[in-house]
């Protein structure tokens, strides 16, 4: 199996190069692990993904598959020849054709024998839990079944890599939560190196090995989605990543890397703090709404923040609360349903200081 390997890569769409789709983008994906493209509409995943694919040249920058080049500026390897397999959005299976069909086509154009072909035909199918059902119609078919046919024709001719464009955006919320497991599972049991492109955070960070976020053409930050979730590089990452609540505080000390922060009137503690924060500074802070506790009035402390309850959403697994602090600003916490405050409430709010992350107000805005 391959991994894949992006240098400096870049691509322009007409003679607007100030606003490329992707620019000097690199990115090391290794063979065997599930790799999400990851970030909002416009960002460049899909011209990523379509670049690793072969469908269209990079203005600069290469692309190899281990050590052989696919793809730079001048020389581009057809997509049939680069040992890839392609999931679309669409589906895009025939539907005039049987599921058996569909997916011995990529054979028959191998000119692969007959024998064999239904022998790949038939694992691929058992691969994607179809087996049974080769003789149907796609009209026949469930939109995830559909999907899982488009599946087994890529994975059919047997490919180093699977490159897959949003190919759950179309199901439903269920089968689009039964189909992430499915696929996860799928990459184990084939060892396959899957390249996926959502705009989905929940989806990401439930299937992927790694994550790469991408905003206007650039790569914010490549990790595991718990290091992304939680250390995020950048306010861009914070606040796509998931909810989040974005505080502006002071700095009111700071040493080797760590201090204590002001806002609404309380000091946080022990925050870690980014490179140059000196105190005095301006900053703006990350707090996750899983990383905030409410509790009753009487129980406010120093460390504590006084609060009240303006709002409160009950999400079956979770309950959701706006508070409003002193100061005026609103942070969003989420509790556990049977931990129960009405709209009115005053609450005592406690932060977690080692699941917090700050960023200097100078660049908090700024892409990396």
């Amino acid at each position: 199996m391959a991994g894949i390997t992006i240098k400096e890569l870049s691509k322009s769409y007409g003679a607007d190069s100030d606003m490329p789709a992707i620019a000097d983008f690199s990115l090391d994906i290794a063979a065997n692990q599930f790799v999400t493209l990851l970030g909002p509409s416009g960002c460049g995943k899909t011209t990523t993904l379509r670049l690793i694919a072969g469908y269209m040249a990079p203005d600069h920058g290469t692309i190899h598959a281990g050590e052989r080049l696919l793809s730079a500026k001048n020389t581009v390897v057809p997509p049939e020849n680069r040992g890839m397999g392609m999931v679309f959005q669409n589906y895009a299976v025939w539907p005039h054709k049987t599921v058996f069909e569909n997916v011995v086509f990529g054979l028959r154009v191998r000119k692969t024998p007959a024998a064999k072909a239904r022998e790949l035909v038939e694992k691929a199918l058992a691969l994607v839990n179809l087996s049974g059902l080769q003789d149907r119609l796609p009209s026949e078919l469930s939109g995830g079944q559909q999907q899982r046919v488009a599946l087994a024709r890529s994975l059919v001719v047997e490919p180093d890599i699977l490159l897959l464009d949003e190919p759950l955006s179309n199901l439903d919320a269920k089968l689009r939560e039964r189909m992430r497991t499915e696929l996860k599972q799928l990459q184990r049991r084939t060892g396959i190196t899957f390249i996926y492109v959502t705009h989905d955070q929940a989806e990401a960070m439930a299937l992927s090995d790694y994550v790469a976020v991408i905003h206007l053409g650039r790569l914010q930050q490549f990790g595991p989605p718990h290091e992304i979730y939680t250390r995020p590089v950048n306010r861009m990452v914070a606040d796509f990543m998931g909810r989040v609540n974005l505080i502006p505080a002071r700095v009111a000390q700071a040493t080797n890397g760590s201090g204590d922060i002001e806002f609404a009137g309380r000091r946080l503690a022990g925050v870690s703090l980014p490179a140059g924060v000196r105190a005095g500074d301006e900053v703006d802070v990350a707090i996750r709404p899983e990383d905030v506790t409410l509790g009753s009035e009487a129980s406010v402390r120093q460390d504590h923040a006084e609060a009240k309850v303006t709002e409160r959403t009950f999400l079956g697994n979770i309950c959701e609360y706006d508070v409003t602090l002193a100061s005026g600003e609103v942070l969003r916490v989420q509790t556990h349903p049977k931990l129960r405050f009405g709209v009115g409430d005053a609450v005592s709010l406690t932060v977690d200081v080692g699941h917090i992350t700050v960023f200097p107000r100078s660049s908090a805005g700024k892409a990396k």
